[in-house]
């Protein structure tokens, strides 16, 4: 077999191997699809959850000033372990599949979104909450009406934080078969490094972390004008 090394040129290296390609694009736009399809829902599942589980938690810890310390510590353990080796400890339990991917990613989202879910209950001022007492408002609807309105700001951040990383980390689902336009990255170092393959699922992931971050901001525009009035 010819070397590189002996001076001749592999035909691998000597077949058209561009950056892009948007014949390759239209070639396999169902196979993109499909995996844009499944990285936008294991996306949003995962936000979601992690927003129902977060909440509750930021709750308790806003209110028991000890639960604060370990809620917001074991978070951050969690988010300290490799997320191959996350994935590599509930694949025993969950198999294969997406729940796995799942697990994972609410998991690393706790982090962002309980810190952000906190910090916003805990900027709303007393005198505010005094306030609402005074007129009548019970617990839940304090919380609800007043509260979560004034936190809103932070809790958008950490949203589309919590998003924006999770978009990414999608991709590590490669390991067990479910990680979106992951596939297209690690499809095309193994059909022999194919560029075009690569970038596609790469630039992908890259936009629809942006878009994701840019209807987030447009739904935190809508739902705190306020906000608005008094930066301008």
């Amino acid at each position: 077999m010819l070397s590189a090394s002996n001076g001749a040129v592999l035909a691998a290296d000597a077949a058209p191997n561009p950056w892009f390609d948007w014949s390759y694009v239209t070639d396999n736009r169902d196979t993109i699809l499909a995996y844009l399809g499944e990285h936008v829902q294991l996306t949003v599942v995962a936000v979601v959850l992690g927003v129902v589980i977060a909440l509750p938690l930021a709750v308790l810890a806003r209110r028991s000033r000890w639960l604060a310390g370990p809620v917001l510590g074991l978070s951050t353990v969690v988010y300290t372990i490799p997320s191959l080796a996350m994935f590599a400890f509930v694949a025993p339990y969950t198999g294969l599949t997406r729940t796995t991917v799942l697990v994972g990613l609410v998991l690393y989202s706790l982090v962002v979104l309980v810190r952000n879910f906190l910090a916003g209950l805990r900027a709303v001022p007393a005198d505010v909450r005094e306030a609402a007492q005074g007129m009548g408002y019970g617990g839940v609807r304090l919380f609800w009406q007043v509260e979560v309105p004034l936190a809103l700001p932070s809790f958008m951040a950490g949203l589309r934080i919590a998003t924006v990383s999770t978009v990414a980390l999608v991709t590590v689902g490669v390991i067990v078969g479910h990680g979106g336009l992951g596939q297209l990255i690690t499809g095309g170092f193994n059909a022999n490094f194919y560029r075009a393959e690569i970038v596609t699922g790469a630039v992908g992931c890259v936009l629809l972390a942006l878009l994701a971050d840019l209807l987030l901001a447009g739904v935190e525009r809508v739902l705190t004008p306020w906000s608005r009035r008094v930066a301008s």
